[in-house]
Parts: structure tokens; C-alpha cells; sequence
């Protein structure tokens, strides 16, 4: 049955990545993959893209206190209604060899986190955000030795990766209207908004498991992915684009320049179980289940890093300048789905999953549901092209107050409705095997 079912598997991997990457909860975008390292041969090679077009549309925004100045004119006003995210790709690329019968490496490039959020200046909730963008870089290398056991083998999984995150959050800090009042022609060219842009990079390890026997097209897999502990997060609070003059009055010493500051984080830690089966000539199931640790990443506090001397940095630190605020709760997908062949060349796939959303009132990130379709065409056995394509709905919810560390309370800055959304994804991707 391998044989028969061998095609179909390609095009089961595919419709995963692009589940992954329009289902994106907590920060995760392309997330991880190592399908590859399981393909037969001495030599595989893969590069793809999946296009996410999410349609998140912010409704029945209320600036909780419109009389601070911080809305889009300056004085509270601005539409309620804006689309929140942004179309988005996901790239990956991946080299396996093997470097014995039983001893195959892979090297890998991707993007697993990432978020794009960009409601714009022209909103009530330009104070809480304008726009915010998290981008990051994998680079990975990930082995396996296999032995027989029982009808089958034993596959034993290991590796390390090194990532790279940056990014940047804009909002309105001070209305132009206030700016105006109270300079009047000096406050031309000045928008009132702030600027926080970061970058961190740390080095993480993986460690797994697989039992395969490839007379049913049989494999299950158990991969643990530990925590990536970014360190110190470094960057800059940039403040110039509200008039030096006013810091006394506003009595923020950071008003007019560029500050240098600091902050720690740590990626999240996952475990991920991937299982396929042959069910009858040229049919395959699959399917997978997916936890990751989201909740790791509460409130991230940036402090001036000419404090970092007189005490931590943290949501309660006295020295906090801003701050990220997730609160995000962890993060669960489950997916299931049916491959056919139906000859040598042409075989195609279809999956359903459900992404449990990682929002506790600070993000739009409510539970996904997706349908995910695609077809692999192989004109040899050396390669083989796949499509895919996906639909799902991103449920409706809200953002306002929520208690986060500290006794605090996030989120009062701005509230809002959404409702049940349109997600689409398409996908292209190539392989050389030999």
C-alpha cells in the first residue's frame, strides 16, 4: 500500500502548513514543521508560500474616555468600524539528506511567529493601537536515526533552531489637537503618535519520536518543542513626533527624543502529535493535535535600560515606560482529514481543524474553523507540485478591561465588538527528491 499512497501524503503536509498559518493563534504564523525529514530517499528538497487573507473587521469602538485628547482628531472622535489585519505570506524552505540508511538531517527556514495588526490613525482606538508588527526568522536543524521494531521502525527525533524576532508597535500618545492648542503653527509636522520597536534572538532544542511501518502508510509522531528564552529584549520608545517643549508641562522626560530601552520574553514551549494511516487502496487519513504554551506571554514592560541599575523590569516596575499587553490563554488545534489517489500523477486532500483562540479579552484571536482543500501533481518521480486553498470563519468576541499581573487592569483604553469573520488562504509549493 505505500506505493499507492505515497503521493498523497505531500498534499496531507500541505493542506497543515496552511491550516497553521491562517489559523494563527497567540503570535504563531507559520509555526514548525518537519513533515520533510520523513520523506523516503537520500534527497528532498521543498520551498513554498501560503497567502492568508484574514478579514477581521472591528466594530462599535468606544474611546473609554474621550475627553484625554487621545482620540483620532485629538479630541475623542474617529470611526468605530476599521479592518483590523492586513493580507500576509508565509514563506518556508526546507533541504533533507540522509546521511546513512537510518540517519536523515533537515535543514529549515521559517517564519513561525509573526502578527500584523493596522487599523490606521483614523479610529477612536488610535491610543491603544495604530499599528503593531512582530516578524521572525527560524533556522533550524533537526535529525532522526531509525531501527526496527516490530513490524515496523522506531524513529528516534532531535534538534536545535535559532530565532530571530523583531517588530514595532505604533499608537497615538497625545492628540494633534492638543499639540495644535497648545503650540499653534510650531506643531505642524508633529502627529502626536509614539513608536516601540524591538529585536531579541535566542536558541531553542526539539526532541521527539515516530513509529512508522510503511506497509500501511502508518506513522505517528510525538515532538516536544521547547520554550526559545529570548534573554533581554532590546530597543527604542521613539517620542519625536510630540514637541520636546511640552515635556514639563506633560511632565514625561521622554517627550521629544529617543529612548533607549529594554525587556525580557520568552517564545512558548509546544507538543505537537501527527498520526496517518492507509485506510483502503489509494486512500490515506490523517490528522493532528497541537498544544503550545501561549500563556507564557502575559505583559511584556520595556524599561529606559539606563534603569536597569536600580531595579527589574517588569508590569509593576516603577521604571516601566510601555508595554505589550497579551494575556494570552494556551493555544489548541485539532485536525483531521481524507487523501486520495488517483493515479500516478494526480492526487488530492481535504481537511477540517479548529484552532481554540488564545484571546482573554486583549486581541481579536477567537476560535478558528477551517476547511482546507488541495492537489498535488507529480510528473515524475523526482518532482512533484502541490496547490491548496482554505476557507474557515474566525469567531466574533470583544476587547475591553481585563485584569492582567500586578493587580492591574489592561485593556482600558479602548473597547470594541467583532464579529463572525471571513479567512481565506491559498498555497503553492514545489519538491525535488532523489
Amino acid at each position: 500500500m505505500s506505493g499507492a499512497i505515497s503521493k498523497i501524503v505531500g498534499g496531507a503536509l500541505l493542506l497543515a502548513s496552511v491550516a497553521s498559518a491562517a489559523q494563527a493563534g497567540g503570535l504563531e504564523r507559520g509555526g514548525y514543521n518537519w513533515d520533510l525529514l520523513f520523506e523516503p530517499g537520500r534527497f528532498a528538497s521543498e520551498a513554498g508560500a501560503i497567502y492568508v487573507m484574514p478579514e477581521r473587521r472591528i466594530k462599535n469602538a468606544v474611546d473609554t474616555n474621550p475627553r484625554d485628547g487621545l482620540g483620532s482628531n485629538g479630541i475623542g472622535g474617529g470611526a468605530t468600524s476599521v479592518d483590523e489585519t492586513p493580507d500576509y505570506t508565509v514563506p518556508r524552505f526546507g533541504v533533507k539528506v540522509g546521511l546513512t540508511d537510518d540517519a536523515d538531517c533537515l535543514a529549515s527556514y521559517a517564519e513561525p511567529w509573526g502578527v500584523h495588526t493596522d487599523p490606521g490613525y483614523d479610529w477612536v482606538g488610535a491610543n491603544q493601537n495604530i499599528e503593531t508588527k512582530i516578524r521572525s526568522h527560524d533556522y533550524g536543524l533537526t535529525c532522526s536515526y531509525r531501527f526496527d521494531v516490530g513490524k515496523g521502525q522506531l524513529r528516534a527525533i532531535g534538534g536545535v533552531s535559532y530565532q530571530e524576532v523583531s517588530g514595532f508597535k505604533r499608537r497615538l500618545v497625545l492628540g494633534p489637537a492638543i499639540i495644535q492648542g497648545a503650540l499653534g503653527p510650531a506643531a505642524a509636522g508633529f502627529d502626536g503618535s509614539g513608536l516601540l520597536d524591538l529585536e531579541a534572538d535566542g536558541v531553542g532544542w526539539r526532541v521527539g519520536a515516530a513509529y512508522e511501518i510503511p506497509e500501511y502508510a502508518f506513522r505517528a509522531s510525538l515532538i516536544y518543542n521547547a520554550e526559545i528564552d529570548l534573554g533581554q529584549i532590546n530597543g527604542t520608545v521613539d517620542l519625536t513626533e510630540i514637541p520636546g517643549v511640552m515635556a514639563g508641562a506633560l511632565r514625561n522626560p521622554f517627550v521629544g527624543r529617543i529612548t533607549d530601552v529594554y525587556g525580557t520574553a520568552t517564545m512558548p514551549q509546544s507538543v505537537q502529535f501527527n498520526w496517518q494511516t492507509g485506510i483502503a487502496p489509494d486512500w490515506l487519513a490523517f490528522g493532528t493535535v497541537k498544544w503550545v504554551d501561549w500563556s507564557v506571554l502575559e505583559v511584556i514592560a520595556f524599561c529606559p535600560t539606563s534603569t536597569k541599575s536600580l531595579g527589574s523590569c517588569g508590569p509593576s516596575s516603577p521604571f516601566r515606560l510601555t508595554s505589550l499587553d497579551l494575556m494570552f490563554q494556551d493555544g489548541w488545534t485539532v485536525s483531521a482529514g481524507l487523501g486520495h489517489k488517483f493515479n500516478d500523477q494526480w492526487s488530492a486532500s481535504a481537511q477540517l481543524s479548529w484552532d481554540r483562540g488564545t484571546s482573554t479579552g486583549l486581541t481579536t484571536q477567537t476560535d478558528t474553523y477551517l476547511l482546507s482543500s488541495g492537489v498535488a501533481y507529480a510528473p515524475n518521480k523526482n518532482v512533484e507540485l502541490r496547490v491548496g486553498g482554505a476557507v474557515g470563519m474566525l469567531t466574533s468576541g470583544s476587547y475591553g478591561p481585563t485584569p492582567c499581573p500586578g493587580n492591574q487592569t489592561c485593556g482600558t483604553d479602548v473597547s470594541y465588538d467583532f464579529g463572525d469573520d471571513l479567512v481565506t488562504a491559498l498555497s503553492i509549493s514545489g519538491k525535488v527528491k532523489f
